[in-house]
């Protein structure tokens, strides 16, 4: 059972994780526009997760009895100045995420919704990765400085990644 109060927020979640997958398919946009393949797929799989993340929060929603309501949400950044500041808006974003993860697991506990932790543990774990991911991500733009080879050598990496749900 969820408190009128857990689910407004969790409900609120889903519609951050949805905007949270259009503003990660404008950075790729953003990076198809410089012809940085690579990073536009890192981008697109990154919204790939999200939307995953969103259907998490929907199902378990669901499994609670609780009703599931989708909201509308703000129209993402899509101007960047340079891949360094898609790459911090992305670690921004991630932090912002996190908080809002953190909020849901205070509500939580406070309300002793024991299912509730549990699921929200892997989110919070979850969280620990995606700031690690963009942080190491951004610390190499920084030290490439826009050198061609650098940014061809990221570049090209990138672009191997791939989206696979965990496994429940």
């Amino acid at each position: 059972m969820l408190s009128e109060k857990l689910l407004e927020e969790l409900n609120e979640q889903i519609k951050y994780e949805f905007f949270s997958a259009n503003y990660y398919l404008a950075m790729a946009a953003y990076c198809k526009d410089q012809n940085l393949e690579g990073f536009a797929n890192f981008f697109i799989v990154q919204a790939e997760e999200e939307r995953f993340h969103a259907m998490k929060f929907f199902n378990f929603i669901d499994e609670m009895g609780g009703k599931v309501i989708i909201t509308g949400y703000d129209d993402p950044r899509t101007e960047f100045e340079s891949l360094v500041d898609v790459f911090t808006a992305g670690l921004e974003h991630e932090q912002f995420v996190t908080n809002r993860i953190h909020h849901l697991m205070d509500i939580s506990m406070d309300e002793k919704n024991y299912p509730a932790i549990s699921f929200l543990n892997w989110f919070v774990d979850e969280q620990v990765e995606e700031e690690s991911t963009m942080t190491d991500l951004l610390s190499k733009l920084k030290l490439i400085n826009n050198n061609p080879n650098g940014l061809f050598m990221l570049d090209k990496e990138l672009s191997t990644r791939t989206f696979v749900p965990p496994k429940a």
